[in-house]
């Protein structure tokens, strides 16, 4: 039985799928929509449609795996293959993103998204700290002011939210 798994391991991608998509349709029929209704499609419709998709996906999936197909391999064209993961980097993306997310309630979009871009920039391999903070903060601003001012999709703006 471990074999047979084994060698069918992206039942698991389709199992996982298959949870996902169950999620999503609970989770949409208990939107409210009398909040929100303006026209014929609600805010059910989207999330309705993507968890039916998911539910299809894995479906079709598991026929296909059960039927004897198989994922390729990835082909390795520029990278080799052999290597492990660079954990260090992966570990320093997740600390910049964990910031973020701590930070935003405290301080605001504008200072913890620079902290996340910043500690994106230097997990990545970047080493010239004093520009890559000052390109970190430009972007955060500009991302803030694009979505609170032009999108209308309030951000948390924190100390700062008297200057923009």
């Amino acid at each position: 039985m471990n074999a047979w798994l084994k060698e069918r391991s992206e039942l698991g991608v389709c199992a996982v799928l298959l949870v996902l998509g169950v999620l999503v349709l609970t989770d949409a029929l208990r939107i409210p929509t009398d909040f929100a209704q303006r026209g014929p499609v609600g805010p059910k419709a989207v999330p309705i449609v993507v968890g039916t998709l998911l539910l299809i996906v894995a479906v079709l999936l598991a026929r296909d795996v059960l039927r004897g197909g198989r994922g390729e391999a990835e082909g390795g064209e520029d990278i080799d293959l052999t290597a492990p993961a660079d954990l260090r980097t992966v570990l320093l993306l997740c600390g910049a993103f964990l910031a973020n997310a701590a930070l935003i309630g405290v301080v605001g979009f504008p200072i913890s998204g620079a902290v996340l871009f910043w500690g994106a920039a230097y997990a990545l391999g970047s080493r010239s700290l004093v520009r890559d903070a000052w390109i970190a903060a430009g972007l955060s601003i500009a991302t803030f002011l694009v979505f609170n001012n032009l999108l209308g999709v309030p951000l948390p703006g924190g100390p700062l939210m008297e200057v923009f």
